[in-house]
């Protein structure tokens, strides 16, 4: 009779082993599973929010033994910009950049031309110029299983 209970408390045992071993972890850090993520970001100036547009992005997931890529193509930022309503700031004003999951991330001002250059930036915030004008902004945001590239546009008056 101690053997049959053994024999059952070992095939319990190993079936919750195996159970755990086999659950789905996919989509880690999203919370409703979806693949890919659809993660927002906003732009915050003294105290108002700005949703970032989201351009290109690229995600990879395991699915077995293979893994699964989504990668999209989309307009460039400043391509994007001609569409977006620039965010109206004061010379050097202090600008937070606030995306789900904390992922890290790299800021680069463009021109009409491409990237003119990446931003100094510290725990994703940065000063906007002391010169008026438009100023378009890419931030490149990665996980470990994807990034997404955001843009923004500041009018600096």
């Amino acid at each position: 009779m101690l053997n049959i209970k053994f024999f059952l408390s070992m095939v319990i045992v190993v079936t919750f082993c195996l159970m755990a071993g086999c659950s789905n972890n996919e989509s880690k850090g999203s919370a409703n599973s979806e693949f890919p993520p659809s993660y927002t970001g906003v732009v915050i100036v003294n105290g108002a929010q700005y949703e970032m547009k989201k351009g290109n992005y690229q995600w990879q997931r395991k699915k077995g033994l293979q893994t699964e890529v989504v990668q999209t193509d989309h307009a460039a930022p400043n391509q994007m910009a001609e569409q977006m309503e620039a965010i109206r700031t004061k010379p050097n004003q202090q600008i937070a950049i606030e995306i789900e999951n904390n992922p890290d991330c790299k800021i680069y001002l463009w021109n009409e031309n491409g990237v003119e250059k990446e931003i100094k930036q510290e725990a994703n915030q940065l000063i906007v110029p002391s010169n008026k004008g438009k100023y378009i902004y890419e931030v490149v945001a990665e996980w470990a299983d994807g990034t997404i590239s955001y843009t923004f546009v500041v009018e600096v008056q």
